[in-house]
């Protein structure tokens, strides 16, 4: 009981369950983000429902601004059970616009932002519950790779994006009040994207370097983009779940303004103006690996990156790669570099071997520094009344 004699809001969420969970998310146009709707212009107000049998961020494009949290867990699997269910009641409450129970600043929880939480489980959890999904090692350490602790591991991850900045940085506050004492942040990680052209329709998006990133993907909705990142196998609460791959990359802008934009383009493997690759003229234009220039040349060189990353080259191996580009200042100094978000269903079968072919050659490894990694198992969704992880800790 509280010093008011009233139970704390912890204890109402052990009596009550997930109550709170099953209500209807209203308030805003359910936006379907598949491969056949498109997202609408961010003037459209949006909602999209924290129900699913996938955590619905996943699937949903870049967000405007978001933030990710890495935990490190100080409780046992009941402890994290209780955590689960009272984050998931958050989440139902944050992505309807209203206040989560207990919300010390209410106002800042608005509808129509498009507002997603995406949460996922690190080794430790797997120490505790005893049933890991395969592939879910941690990477090595690459040749390129300059970690640091502040970027790295972690036990638990959220991933907040939305429309709103503020909408973000109230979730994270909620969400991370009421992990307390069950697990404490180790590193955040704050990010930006923009999907959308200046005629206000969806655009694939681009990274700092002027790069459209992405382009590649399997498109949402479609057989190619489930078997590249649904996971059938494996334990039984992990099935319709996913593997998220961190990767914090420092970029040097200042020596890769040094570059001729040919240079630039020849490293890439695609055109900066339109993301077209350099044997075509628009953005998703299949690669022509075997064309030669006047000179004899590769078009697209050996250790560009477009070549590399080519799921042709890689045995049909694909991933579902998303971005935010980030900004640190630190003093005087600024630090510039990309939040690359890597989806597969198995990170050791599908994402290692690309993550090796691309440290052994990527030209781009000239300009780029990996100085974090850490890797999740992403439960499936749940429905109203259920709760996130419900069949591994329930």
């Amino acid at each position: 009981m509280t010093d008011a004699g009233r139970p704390s809001r912890r204890q109402l969420i052990g009596f009550a369950g997930v109550a709170a969970a099953g209500a209807a998310v209203g308030g805003g146009a359910v936006v379907a983000l598949d491969n056949d709707q498109q997202p609408p212009p961010q003037s459209v107000a949006r909602v999209i429902s924290p129900y699913g049998e996938h955590q619905p961020g996943i699937a949903a494009t870049s967000p405007q601004h978001a933030e990710l949290v890495g935990f490190r867990l100080g409780t046992d699997k009941a402890g994290l059970g209780r955590l689960m269910r009272l984050w998931t009641t958050d989440i139902v409450a944050l992505a309807d616009g209203r206040p989560a129970p207990g919300d010390t600043a209410p106002e800042l929880a608005i509808a129509n932002v498009a507002l997603t939480v995406t949460v996922g489980f690190g080794a430790r959890v797997f120490v505790l519950t005893g049933s890991k999904p395969g592939g879910l090692d941690e990477l090595p350490v690459m040749k390129h790779d300059r970690l640091e602790p502040a970027w790295s591991g972690g036990d638990l991850l959220v991933l907040v994006g939305a429309d709103d900045p503020v909408s973000v940085v109230h979730a994270v506050r909620r969400l991370v009040a009421d992990a307390q004492p069950f697990a404490t942040p180790v590193w955040r990680q704050t990010g930006f994207w923009n999907g959308t052209g200046s005629d206000g329709q969806p655009v694939t998006g681009r990274n700092l370097f002027g790069q459209v990133d992405g382009t590649g993907n399997p498109a949402v909705g479609t057989p190619e983009f489930d078997s590249t990142v649904w996971s059938t196998d494996g334990p039984d609460w992990f099935r319709g779940g996913t593997t998220l791959v961190v990767r914090r990359i420092r970029m040097n802008l200042d020596t890769w303004d040094e570059l001729t934009r040919s240079e630039q383009e020849r490293a890439i493997g695609r055109k900066l103006a339109t993301g077209a690759p350099l044997t075509g003229n628009a953005e998703h234009d299949e690669l022509d690996l075997e064309a030669r220039d006047a000179d004899g040349r590769l078009v697209i060189a050996e250790n560009a990156h477009a070549r590399l990353s080519h799921h042709s080259e890689n045995d049909g191996r694909r991933i579902f790669r998303k971005g935010l580009n980030y900004v640190q200042d630190n003093g005087p100094a600024r630090e510039s570099g990309l939040i690359f978000l890597s989806h597969q269903a198995d990170i050791a079968g599908q994402f290692l071997p690309l993550l090796a072919r691309l440290d052994a050659a990527d030209a781009l490894n000239e300009w780029t520094t990996t100085i974090g990694s850490a890797v999740f198992a992403l439960p499936p969704g749940f429905q109203p009344g259920g709760w996130l992880g419900q069949k591994l800790l329930g």
